[in-house]
């Protein structure tokens, strides 16, 4: 078992930033990827940013490119993600989930999620 524990959402003015966190515990051998992923109110769950459990690979949803950074802390297994340039469409719940197959960009691919972290982008 994997336990994944977010942290760092509020709210914040369009043009803001923030930065969550995600720290795992548990099974962290078994992880491939880890992944942020928002659900917006009466949405599905969306592909956010992902990066490996090595560090060696990132990716990010388009909208997010230039924006967000998802990055890793070896020492203290816990993955970022800094958003920058906040809008408020990018309002929404945000969680960090752990594939432990490959590089997960639809949420059925993940295996374990955290709670979830609200964002809130005020205009």
């Amino acid at each position: 078992q994997v336990q994944l524990v977010e942290s760092g959402g509020g709210l914040v003015q369009a043009g803001g930033s923030l930065r969550l966190s995600c720290a795992a515990s548990g099974r962290t051998d078994s992880i491939y990827s880890v992944g942020w992923l928002l659900q917006a109110p009466g949405k599905e769950r969306e592909f956010v940013a992902a990066i490996s459990w090595s560090g060696g690979y990132t990716y990010y949803t388009d909208s997010v490119k230039g924006r967000f950074t998802i990055s890793r802390d070896n020492a203290k297994n816990t993955v970022y993600l800094q958003m920058n340039s906040l809008k408020p469409e990018d309002t929404a719940v945000y969680y960090c989930a752990a594939d432990t197959f490959g590089r997960g960009i639809v949420a059925s691919e993940y295996d374990y999620w955290g709670q979830g972290t609200r964002v809130t982008v005020s205009s």
